[in-house]
């Protein structure tokens, strides 16, 4: 068995290397779809981000305006507010994504786990600085056993971005300001990559991106074979 954390900033490409994988036969789970899900109506993260936000971040439908949510989290003075939803959020998916790992392995004990992630090192870092040093936040390494980054240059990142949430011209500069904005609460890629594992570098060359995704593939099954037996490589 093998636990991998793929990471990497804004725009980085770890999508598209999180499909590569998958399409090769890892089991993937991504971070994001988790969070989506866990702020729908209905669900206990969605009733606190409510109780710590305020009716302001719903629509009249009742779904959470995540334009006005992100707007608050990133954005001018209420920026450090980004800490309070990673509170809220971050310990649910990461319960969930231990729950998934579980089911994995209990089916297939030669299984790698991949949990795709933007903020692995953040979540970390952020409660670190809290003080904390036991919870779930403060302790991703221990439930992790590889660390795989994803790295591209920043503008390279902020034009994918852009072209994703925002195609045509008229809401680019917004876009750009967004990205500039999330970028600037991520951990530089120089120092993650220094942390990795493994490490991608994503220059938007789509085959050269593919042929590094198998060759870690190659390597990434060798260490889950290895390691068959063990909860863990720590």
């Amino acid at each position: 068995m093998l636990r991998v954390g793929l990471t990497g900033g804004l725009g980085s490409g770890k999508s598209t290397v999180a499909q590569f994988l998958r399409e090769l036969g890892a089991k993937v789970i991504e971070a994001d779809e988790l969070g989506r899900t866990m702020m729908q109506p209905g669900q206990p993260v969605y009733a606190e981000i409510l109780r710590v936000f305020g009716a302001d971040v719903v629509d009249g439908d009742g779904r959470l305006n995540r334009a006005k949510l992100a707007g608050l989290a990133f954005e001018g003075a209420e920026k450090s507010r980004i800490k309070e939803l990673n509170a809220i959020v971050h310990p649910a998916v990461i319960e969930a994504q231990q729950r998934w790992m579980q089911e994995v392995f209990a089916e297939n004990p030669a299984a790698v786990a991949v949990v795709v992630s933007a903020l692995i090192f953040e979540v970390e870092r952020d409660a670190r600085a809290n003080g904390d040093r036991d919870s779930v936040l403060a302790n991703w390494r221990r439930r992790i056993d590889r660390i795989l980054v994803v790295v591209a240059p920043d503008q390279a990142k902020i034009a994918r971005y852009v072209a994703r949430v925002s195609p045509n011209s008229q809401e680019r500069e917004a876009a750009e300001a967004d990205a500039r904005a999330r970028i600037a609460h991520q951990i530089p890629d120089r120092e993650k990559a220094a942390q990795a594992d493994y490490l991608i570098e994503n220059n938007g060359d789509f085959a050269t991106l593919r042929s590094q995704t198998e060759q870690l593939w190659e390597q990434l099954q060798a260490e889950s074979n290895k390691f068959l037996t063990k909860a863990s490589l720590e």
